[in-house]
């Protein structure tokens, strides 16, 4: 299931870093500011609810997802949280069981999570022909399909993965980069068509590799697939317009600085960020992919004398990212990754330690997309203006209490955060 992903460096990346920039490749807290978040759980169905098989019992509705929590305003003058998304490009289970292993970091560390599933590891390779790609021709892929074995493993940590309160997005379908073809040629009709297929290999999976009596993924996907990440994160122009008329709620495709996020076409911008790179002079992408490119160039198993010191670099760096946002403006600190043992497992050790170093500190909230976005809808849009004149690492010379301490807008009636209906 793994395949190599790559990504064209953009005018963004290139001032900022001159050097070869990120790509996707194969393949909170202790809440002692009072503020809900995930919580740890055992794997159960959605409480109190009965299973409605959808389709052909690929998925099915169970109800609310269980441990996702209602959002909340902040009050005048009260410190934002420090929210901190760890999300994963190309989520499948494979011999490396890197899926299981971070579903249990995250219950270990009261975090929650966003896995972007690869459609097309849904899809059994004898199957192939039924992937018709944009500007290729029927069951070509650049990252493969599956087998039996793989589709199921990887079905029992999604279904997993949703009960414990994590997100299920979407990575799209075969992962073409570059020209030719590639997703950043394709037009707006093209990308919706290939999230139509990718959400359709995820409703049929049991058709499609005859598990008839394999239980069913317990969510209704057309619902949960809120957002996604592209491939190499190029195509985003026509990816955002397209997932806009679509429904999605948010795209973490582009390059941003440790800022509050704004929408773009109706989508929040929830794209990675820069960080310092210790060592260089320049910043680094949040993500394993950046880190390895810029360490060991695109051999992915480089020298093991210095795979510590890379895994080592690559903590430090978000760490120093981290603590950048936690001290100054408290903007959302987006990470992305690969279920991948690039130079010898190193970065996985490093997401293992950050994840755990920043998850139980005080005010922090690890969460998945869907969770950031629903805070972020259920916000004063006036507070969420102010928090964006914060430049980067810059906290409020007055202290929060003074900086917002202006009296909100009340949210609308049925926005998340608003307070319930009188009954009548």
């Amino acid at each position: 299931m793994a395949a190599t992903h790559r990504i064209t460096a953009g005018a963004v990346i290139a001032a900022a870093c001159a050097a070869s920039v990120a790509g996707c490749a194969l393949g909170s807290n202790g809440h002692r500011d009072g503020a809900p978040g995930p919580q740890k759980v055992s794997p159960a169905r959605a409480p109190g609810s009965a299973v409605r098989l959808i389709g052909d019992g690929s998925t099915a509705y169970t109800g609310a997802q269980p441990h996702l929590p209602r959002p909340q305003r902040l009050k005048p003058g009260q410190k934002p949280p420090q929210f901190v998304v760890f999300s994963w490009d190309g989520a499948g289970e494979d011999s490396q069981k890197l899926f299981s292993h971070f579903r249990k970091v995250a219950k270990a560390n009261n975090a929650s999570m966003t896995f972007f599933l690869s459609g097309v590891y849904m899809l059994p390779e004898e199957k192939r022909d039924l992937y018709k790609p944009p500007q290729h021709s029927p069951g070509r892929s650049d990252i493969g399909f599956n087998d039996e074995k793989g589709i199921s493993d990887t079905v029992k940590q999604l279904r997993l993965a949703w009960l414990e309160g994590n997100e299920i997005g979407t990575h799209f379908n075969g992962h073409f980069c570059g020209k030719d073809g590639g997703v950043g040629e394709w037009s707006v009709a093209e990308w919706k068509s290939e999230i139509s297929q990718a959400k359709q290999f995820v409703k049929t999976w049991k058709t499609n590799t005859g598990m008839k009596k394999a239980a069913p993924l317990p969510f209704d996907y057309d619902k949960e697939l809120i957002g996604a990440r592209t491939p190499c994160l190029e195509g985003q122009k026509n990816f955002m317009r397209a997932a806009s008329q679509m429904g999605f709620r948010y795209d973490t495709s582009g390059v941003n600085e440790q800022v509050w996020p704004k929408k773009k076409d109706n989508l929040w911008d929830l794209s990675m960020q820069l960080v310092p790179f210790p060592g260089h002079s320049y910043e680094q992408l949040t993500m394993d992919y950046n880190f390895m490119v810029n360490q060991s160039g695109t051999q992915t198993q480089g020298d093991p004398d210095k795979f510590d010191y890379w895994g080592d670099q690559m903590r430090d760096g978000l760490l120093a990212g981290f603590r950048r946002v936690y001290d100054g403006n408290r903007a959302p600190l987006i990470i992305g990754n690969h279920f991948e043992s690039w130079n010898g497992g190193t970065y996985m050790r490093a997401l293992d330690e950050v994840v755990a170093k920043v998850c139980n500190k005080p005010e922090v909230r690890c969460v998945s997309f869907h969770q950031l976005a629903d805070w972020l809808d259920a916000q004063d849009p006036k507070v969420l203006a102010k928090l964006r004149d914060l430049n980067v690492g810059e906290a409020p010379k007055q202290g929060w209490a003074g900086y917002l301490s202006g009296r909100p807008a009340p949210a609308p009636k049925g926005a998340p955060g608003a307070p319930p209906a009188k009954k009548e």
